[in-house]
């Protein structure tokens, strides 16, 4: 018997984890960490609603925390099998990794401090360096287009889903019995024609598809109109003296960011001011970029191969010691400051965050999905009053949300991609990896437009039998 368990991403966009079961052997695809309420986060975080230790191997579709962060407590809790992946997500997930064992430690140092103002009892990371270190080890990569046994009864192929480097689209052929079950999972969908990373590739007619939905009912601008957009925030907020506070992940949505930035001032069309990028994690992961031209598409391979660098211009600086970070709020001059996470839930954009958000002349541009609870949600909807570090900040700067630069397919260019598989063969969807509204617009689409039926929308927790 084969079925499949959705214990993460399941009516939200954090914590991707599925568990595919044949006769016995355990399949973990994908193990991320939730982001949210952090009561909450911390104790979904520091367990798991199944054994580590009976999951025969991983496959892992792409580096980003919410996909790959709850890896190293997983090894704590007794997994010792082979996580397999692309080469480029391995390179991502072992930088990213350490960077979220550090920033734990770091953020837990620093709310220790007000804890113990306040007589609170303090708190712990949920995992460590060492944590990491021994998880690294288990890392095996696959390149595309390559049919790879991960068990006796189940081979995985990866194709590249275009959303960040070394993401991947899992197609898994599962011999059970005297069938062949062919499943694929998205993992997060990228978008064709953008900048930088090739286009996602298809894997062909399947029996069952698990597909991510988190635009699954909204829809992206056009390249053009992004960079109208961007142009016209810069100007605006340089004309009254302010800076640009960045929120981005700093794999993918840094780097597009970088190289849109590098559009404008190629085009004259951007003020003289400088531009950081202020995470240890975006610079190694830029020298990460550079050293897999595979995962690039036509332009950006050409510019890496002949020794052009198409993450740098005059005036950008990218800022590792902490030192410097502190100073770029001492400075009243604009400038754009780009930071991680993404979500505004971790790192140094907390800090640049509390020293910009309550001056009316700074802007601060949203780029990417929030999920739901998260600080960056609470940004986007514009509460008037937000906590950082658990101290209460008033939002008065310009919030700006350009949800165009994301990473991920919008509904219509997910509709196409769903659109290429028979639909006679299909026999069930599950749609994850989106609020329920969103993979409820996405499920209504693949119905009426596509013709597709047994569509499900999984709660955490829920099972079905393939």
């Amino acid at each position: 018997m084969t079925d499949i368990t959705f214990h993460g991403a399941a009516r939200n966009v954090t914590g991707s984890s599925h568990l595919l079961r044949i006769d016995g052997t355990s399949i973990l695809i994908d193990c991320g960490l939730f982001q949210g309420r952090r009561a909450e986060s911390y104790e979904l975080n520091s367990s798991f609603p199944f054994d580590p230790a009976s999951i025969n191997v991983m496959v892992l579709s792409h580096a980003h925390i919410d996909h790959s962060g709850k890896i190293p407590m997983l090894y704590k809790h007794g997994f010792r099998g082979s996580i397999i992946c692309t080469a480029a997500t391995r390179d991502l997930a072992n930088i990213m990794l350490l960077d979220s064992a550090f920033l734990q430690q770091k953020d837990a140092e620093f709310v220790n401090k007000l804890h113990a103002k306040k007589g609170l009892p303090p708190v712990e990371p949920i995992y460590g360096m060492d944590d990491v270190v021994d998880a690294i080890g288990s890392f095996q990569t696959v390149g595309y287009g390559r049919k790879t046994a991960v068990t006796s009864d189940v081979d995985v192929t990866f194709y590249d889903a275009g959303h960040i480097l070394g993401s991947a689209v899992s197609l898994f052929e599962i011999r059970d019995g005297d069938r062949t079950i062919r499943l694929c999972y998205t993992g997060d969908l990228g978008r064709p024609d953008r900048p930088i990373l090739r286009d996602p590739e298809h894997p062909g007619d399947v029996d069952y598809l698990i597909s991510e939905s988190t635009y699954g009912g909204r829809f992206h601008l056009g390249s053009e109109v992004i960079l109208d957009r961007l142009e016209d925030v810069i100007k605006r907020t340089v004309a009254r003296s302010g800076k640009i506070i960045v929120p981005a992940f700093s794999v993918g949505r840094t780097q597009e960011l970088v190289y849109h930035l590098h559009e404008l001032r190629e085009a004259g069309r951007m003020p003289d001011i400088p531009v950081f990028v202020d995470s240890p994690l975006s610079v190694n992961a830029t020298q990460i970029f550079r050293i897999h031209p595979e995962c690039m598409d036509t332009d950006a391979r050409q510019a890496i191969l002949t020794h052009q660098n198409p993450f740098s211009f005059e005036n950008l600086r990218y800022i590792t010691h902490v030192n410097e970070s502190k100073s770029l709020n001492a400075r009243t001059d604009p400038m754009i400051i780009i930071s991680s996470s993404g979500m505004c839930e971790g790192g140094r954009i907390l800090h640049h965050l509390i020293n910009n958000i309550e001056d009316e002349r700074n802007t601060i541009l949203i780029t990417g999905y929030n999920a739901e609870y998260t600080l960056g949600r609470r940004i986007v909807e514009r509460d008037p009053i937000v906590k950082i570090f658990g101290e209460e900040y008033h939002l008065n700067a310009e919030v700006v949300v350009l949800n165009s630069l994301s990473a991920h397919a919008d509904s219509d260019e997910l509709i196409r991609y769903h659109g290429q598989f028979d639909r006679e063969r299909l026999r069930a969807s599950f749609l994850v990896h989106g609020d329920l509204d969103q993979a409820q617009k996405m499920q209504h689409r693949m119905e009426e437009e596509l013709g597709l039926r047994n569509i499900s929308i999984p709660s955490p927790g829920d099972r079905f039998e393939l």
